[in-house]
């Protein structure tokens, strides 16, 4: 079952035993993640009980990242006045499209694809004109 957590209740949540992040206005309880976090428990005790937002997205994580995230949801962020501003990234790719899922970075993937293989078509035709020619 999903709580609305306060900004005043997730900071509270900022000790390596006890740690919440707020991602996209979503709460996530990480305690038991802070000692398999490749990047080291000091990424994540740094913006512990805080909107970690902006760093979050700032590392690029994995699709897979993204779902073990999922999986330590503990709520969504409930706003009052007085709550600093949400932090924003250039994309919500934790919510988005189906199971969290985003593929805004396949498009650089495969122009860096045709790129190269436009290229290698290139040299190819280079070598084969270059060799007809000492004939």
């Amino acid at each position: 079952m999903s709580q609305e957590l306060t900004f005043k209740e997730v900071a509270a949540h900022n000790s390596k035993k006890d740690l919440y992040l707020i991602i996209h206005d979503k709460v996530y309880n990480v305690s038991s993640f802070v000692d398999e976090h490749p990047g080291g428990e000091e990424v994540l005790l740094d913006v512990g009980g805080q909107d970690a937002t902006e760093a979050f997205e700032d590392v690029g994580h994995s699709d897979e990242a993204r779902e073990i995230l999922e999986g330590l949801k503990a709520g969504t962020l409930k706003r009052v006045d007085g709550d600093p501003a949400p932090k924003t990234a250039a994309t919500d790719k934790i919510s988005a499209g189906p199971g969290g899922k985003s593929d805004s970075g396949a498009g650089f993937g495969i122009g860096l694809y045709a790129v190269i293989l436009v290229g290698g078509l290139a040299a190819y035709l280079a070598y084969s004109f270059m060799q007809s020619k000492d004939k």
